[in-house]
């Protein structure tokens, strides 16, 4: 069995729901609507979510935080076997990031080419793009319940 052949048998919508739970936490807290878990032997190992707002910290992406932290607390060969579920495609700041961290996979819900269109932003550099050679990106999974928190976040 190859390490993709693992990574699939994972429960994709339940750590995708525990994401889309995570993001609308941040907005109801006052932070911008994003979540992430990281999964590996399909259990959740940790979860972030946005709080660039609450911490005033540009930084605290969920997808950066979980990165650094799974770079301090995992090794190479236990990263390669993560997989990260996040509400929102990862932006290039945390992609860019995430090269460091290796993940075996990153599963998003809603693409980054519609968080510009939310926003009223120019096209977005695609995280796969950022990742290609490091880190499979797969997309989109549980879409409309992730759009639905941007849609109600009111951007």
């Amino acid at each position: 069995m190859t390490q993709s052949d693992d990574l699939d048998g994972f429960d994709h919508e339940s750590h995708m729901r525990r994401a889309i739970e995570l993001a609308r936490e941040a907005a109801a807290r006052g932070d911008r609507p994003f979540g992430s878990v990281l999964v590996r032997d399909d259990e959740v190992v940790m979860t972030e979510s946005n709080r660039v707002v609450t911490e005033d910290d540009i930084r605290r992406h969920p997808e950066l935080q979980l990165a650094h932290r799974a770079c301090r607390e995992l090794d190479d060969t236990e990263r390669a076997e993560t997989v990260m579920y996040t509400s929102t495609e990862p932006c290039p700041m945390c992609a860019g990031g995430m090269t460091s961290a290796a993940f075996g996979r990153v599963v998003y819900s809603v693409g980054g080419d519609e968080i510009g269109e939310f926003v009223d932003d120019g096209p977005a550099v695609r995280s796969a793009a950022v990742l290609d050679g490091v880190t499979e990106v797969v997309g989109p999974v549980l879409h409309d319940e992730g759009r639905a928190v941007h849609e109600a976040f009111g951007w």
